[in-house]
């Protein structure tokens, strides 16, 4: 028998990562534990069950708004590729404040992990096998590593180092012409 999670933590939860988004993007990375929890309506010893610190809690709250907000726009594999770059781009700029502090804090390499294997799971072995033809499973997922680390480094760069405004059709494009380069364009069904 699966016991369900109960209610109450998750809203803890949920309540935790959505304060940090929020206080992250307004104050920066180093938001004390306490204002946190406070923002949160929750005591600083229940963030701590959770997540364990602080830094935790930003991955898991940058894992959790790619997951509500930008894998569903990512979900059809029959959209164009520039329109789910374009949707990754606008994901991007609208929660720069947040993306910004996190990806120059000190859990950044974790960030960056935690992304990769997101956008890891958009780039399946299967698809990259059957666009290039005669690669080995290996070689497939190594190209599945390369292009999700890469897509990752490109967004990290272009959410720290670019000038405001953001424009998301630049990163689209940017992204569009390195991922040609590396692997052909899906069918059209």
């Amino acid at each position: 028998m699966t016991t369900r999670p109960d209610r109450r933590v998750a809203r803890s939860r949920a309540a935790l990562m959505a304060a940090a988004v929020d206080l992250v993007a307004e104050r920066g990375a180093a938001v004390p534990v306490t204002d946190l929890a406070e923002a949160a309506d929750v005591s600083r010893q229940l963030l701590y069950q959770h997540f364990g610190d602080r830094d935790t809690l930003l991955v898991a709250a940058a894992a959790d708004l790619v997951r509500r907000e930008l894998l569903p726009h990512l979900a059809d594999p029959r959209a164009p590729r520039h329109a789910r770059l374009l949707a990754v781009a606008r994901h991007f700029a609208d929660h720069r404040p947040f993306y910004r502090a996190v990806l120059t804090g000190p859990c950044a390499w974790r960030l960056a992990e935690a992304l990769a294997e997101l956008f890891r799971t958009l780039i399946t072995t299967e698809a990259l096998r059957a666009g290039l033809g005669e690669v080995d499973e290996r070689a497939a997922r190594d190209l599945a590593v390369l292009i999700s680390h890469g897509t990752g480094a490109i967004v990290h760069d272009w959410v720290v180092r670019a000038e405001d405004p953001l424009r998301p059709e630049e990163l689209a494009d940017r992204l569009l012409t390195v991922t040609s380069l590396l692997t052909p364009a899906p069918p059209h069904p």
